[in-house]
This record gives C-alpha cells, sequence and structure tokens, in this order.
C-alpha cells in the first residue's frame, strides 16, 4: 500500500484539516500521543496527489519522483502479476525512497527481500 502521511501536534491540527479539505482526500486521526496524522492511502490517491503537489515539493524531490513510478506500476498491475522483471523494478524503488530517508531502522537489504521472493539479482 502507498500512503501519504503527514503529522501535526493535536493542538495545533488545523492545518491538518485545511489541506484535508483543499485536497479533498485522505482523513484525520488522533493518536493517543497527542498528534494528529491525515492520511491519504492508494496508489491512484497518492499518485494523483504526488502529481498535484510535486512542482511545490522541496525536501523529498526525490522519493515523490520514486513513489509516482511505484505507484503507476502498482495501478496497473497486482502484486502477483508482476513478472519477475517488474518485482525487480519495484524492489528497486522501494531501496530508492529508504536510501533517501535520514533514518531507517529496517534490517532488510535488497539482497533478503530478492530471496524472500525467490528472486535473482
Amino acid at each position: 500500500m502507498a500512503t501519504i502521511c503527514l503529522y501535526q501536534d493535536t493542538r495545533h491540527e488545523q492545518p491538518l484539516l485545511w489541506i484535508r479539505k483543499t485536497l479533498g482526500i485522505g482523513y484525520l486521526s488522533r493518536r493517543n500521543d497527542c498528534i494528529s496524522e491525515l492520511r491519504i492511502n492508494g496508489f491512484k490517491q497518492v499518485k494523483a496527489i504526488l502529481l498535484k503537489l510535486q512542482p511545490f515539493i522541496r525536501f523529498k524531490k526525490k522519493q515523490t519522483k520514486v513513489l509516482i513510478r511505484a505507484c503507476e506500476m502498482l495501478e496497473r498491475a497486482s502484486l502477483r502479476t508482476l513478472t519477475e522483471k517488474q518485482l525487480q523494478t519495484l524492489i528497486d524503488l522501494a531501496f530508492a525512497i529508504k536510501k533517501q530517508n535520514y533514518v531507517s531502522r529496517s534490517s532488510h537489504t535488497k539482497e533478503s527481500v530478492y530471496a524472500r521472493l525467490g528472486l535473482t539479482p
């Protein structure tokens, strides 16, 4: 699943409500730790929002471009119907996003994901 998640202290959640209303998509939830989050789920929805926001994005340009590409792939076919080459491309895209993030606690490597899916690098 593709998800865009925006976080804000619940005391200052008004901008999240404005974003939801302006974009006309997503849902707002309040967590127990006084954080509100706006979540937009689904390949089609995430791609549509990213395409609208792309000209304004400053700090996550590479992730945006890669996620749009992954969403396009997964809009057309389910994970089960992807060819081996398409699966490898999708894994490469996921790791391209991971590489751009500041901190990643995941112990998964590209090779371990290939092995889990029975793919050869």
